[in-house]
């Protein structure tokens, strides 16, 4: 990823992202979705590039999900944004008062996060949504980076058992607790890891995650901010 060094911003891990071509699978599977695009939107010039994390960057809440979808975020060039996923998690996080609008369709649409930053840990669309551990560890250094900018998260909202594992690894926590829904593990020196199932159809549908569920996770994670918060 190139010797960063004192230069490395915000901006600059984005053009890193957005440059990657480590993951020949990945790289071969996004452009392939970009290119052929599914039906409904035919007419759409796909993003089809690696996705970057998107917010405030003074955020004291990160949101982490597995990747991007390959007709949402490899679609649209916003991770969670123009899927079904992406109309649960902002709907919450605009109940919570962390969106300014419960909806996202495309990167331009008015949306704006505020105390809170969105991420994946992995940055391209993979193949049924299944990335390889070389792909997932081929992506583990810009999550750091991402980490070590965002200098006042306090909690991280890990999406599913893959976004929970990936913060663990990230933060040292051994051994990993057990995943479940609003399971929650704070991390000595570090942020509070607060788990969700992820907004997935698979769990959406099937009434494993209601909206109700889904509100109480940000509920505490605001409450979690507040009460880390130092003075």
């Amino acid at each position: 990823m190139g010797d960063i060094g004192e230069r490395d911003d915000l901006e600059q891990l984005a053009a890193d992202i957005v440059d990657c071509r480590r993951c020949p699978r990945l790289v071969q599977w996004r452009e392939q979705v970009a290119r052929e695009r599914r039906a409904a939107y035919r007419d759409e010039e796909y993003w089809g590039r690696p996705i970057t994390g998107f917010g405030d960057p003074a955020a004291r809440i990160m949101v982490l999900g597995l990747a991007p979808a390959a007709h949402g975020a490899n679609r649209t060039g916003r991770v969670f944004t123009g899927d079904r996923s992406g109309d649960w998690l902002f709907r919450a996080m605009h109940t919570a008062g962390l969106a300014n609008q419960p909806t996202s369709t495309h990167r331009d649409d008015g949306l704006v996060l505020r105390d809170a930053w969105v991420s994946a840990a992995v940055r391209c669309a993979p193949p049924q949504n299944r990335p390889s551990v070389d792909e997932r560890d081929a992506c583990a250094g810009f999550l750091e980076r991402e980490f070590a900018l965002l200098t006042r998260v306090q909690v991280v909202v890990c999406l599913g058992g893959f976004g929970f594992e990936a913060a663990c690894r990230h933060l040292g926590v051994r051994p990993r607790p057990r995943f479940g829904h609003l399971v929650e593990v704070p991390v000595a020196d570090g942020p509070t890891l607060l788990c969700s199932y992820h907004p997935s159809q698979q769990n959406t549908f099937t009434g494993r995650l209601t909206e109700t569920m889904f509100d109480a996770v940000f509920e505490r994670a605001v409450a979690l901010a507040d009460n880390l918060t130092t003075p």
